[in-house]
């Protein structure tokens, strides 16, 4: 009897799916409620290389949904404290700890090293990111997102239509675990479907999970979904996320973040204006300048573009500037590498 007999009995496994599990490497982005339990499905399954994306230390508030952690790890970095963890459930799976943020920077070689990516973030942004390099790269990709007790998961890309072509636009308001709560189990069970979705397309089975979004709701026991092949992409007003170092001089930068909440504008020269100054019409930029926005999580800053667009027909483009967590120096631990580029 060996470790994965019990799966390889499976017709749609079988000696020769399991060689697939074992030659693919998934990047995992986000280790948190998401990340955890598609991160043990996917290791105990077999999956050759994992590289594990989470810029986030663990705080107490984290135990009661991330099971991969204990107490003694609060203040930790979750990768890498998710890498030592799972080599324990299976050292026959190669991991990589990355606590650093996934960036437009960083983005485009991830998803080009990696055969499936997962959006365990739980970040519309990133999110948005990851489909875009995943298009480009045709690189299949399993985003999720939970809240409450209700979330959905959907496979996209890979040949199938991106997650812009489902879900164009972005939500009113934001809200987070942290802000409106979520119980445990709801994550897992949409986290654990990740997984599901991942392994399926990595088996090729059929119906291929690549073009359904799968809807949860936990408060009334209700599954939904439907299947999005022939959404259409949208071919104009992508509004993409780019990097800091992609700002030229001429640019027109606008950071949206008030003084209280960001002493330092994005850079020097950057304006100062809100979501509401541009209702009003007030900033208008020359004909010519690509004009870029800034906030915290990128919804003040698709919001003002929004209408930006009512009165002003150029090139727009958003960054996020996050609040980051400072880092340890590079850490080698057996097989498991934690790096900072």
């Amino acid at each position: 009897m060996t470790r994965y007999s019990r799966q390889e009995i499976l017709a749609e496994v079988g000696s020769d799916g399991q060689q697939r599990l074992r030659d693919t490497h998934i990047v995992v982005v986000g280790a948190g409620g998401l990340g955890c339990p598609a991160l043990q499905y996917l290791v105990g399954a077999g999956v050759g290389k994992i590289s594990i994306v989470d810029h986030d230390v663990i705080s107490l508030s984290n135990l009661h949904r991330q099971t991969l952690y204990q107490a003694d790890q609060v203040g930790s970095p979750k990768s890498l404290m998710a890498a030592l963890s799972l080599e324990k459930l299976n050292d026959d799976c190669r991991l990589k700890a990355i606590t650093e943020p996934l960036t437009p920077d960083n983005v485009g070689s991830l998803v080009e090293e990696a055969d499936l990516i997962l959006d365990c973030a739980d970040s519309f942004a990133v999110s948005y990111m990851l489909s875009d390099a995943c298009l480009a790269a045709n690189k299949p990709l399993v985003s999720a997102s939970a809240l409450e007790l209700t979330g959905y998961v959907g496979a996209f890309c890979g040949g199938k239509p991106s997650l812009r072509a489902v879900f164009p636009e972005l939500p009113k308001r934001t809200a987070s675990c942290s802000t409106a709560g979520v119980l445990g189990p709801v994550v897992g069970t949409i986290g654990a479907m990740q997984a599901q979705m991942a392994l399926a397309i990595i088996l090729d089975l059929t119906p291929s999970p690549l073009g359904q979004l799968i809807t949860v709701d936990l408060k009334q026991y209700r599954f939904g979904g439907f299947r999005f092949d022939k959404a259409p992409e949208p071919k104009d007003n992508l509004l993409p996320f780019i990097s800091v170092n992609d700002i030229n001089d001429d640019d027109f930068v606008v950071d949206l973040r008030g003084e209280d909440e960001a002493p330092n504008a994005i850079i020097p020269t950057a304006l100062r204006y809100s979501v509401a100054d541009f209702a009003e019409k007030t900033p208008t930029p020359s004909d010519h300048q690509h004009v870029i926005l800034c906030c915290r999580s990128g919804l003040r800053a698709w919001q003002a573009a929004l209408h930006l667009q009512s009165y002003w027909n150029g090139n727009i483009s958003l960054i996020t500037q996050p609040d980051l967590q400072p880092h340890s120096p590079t850490l080698n631990t057996g097989s498991i590498t934690h790096e900072i580029y």
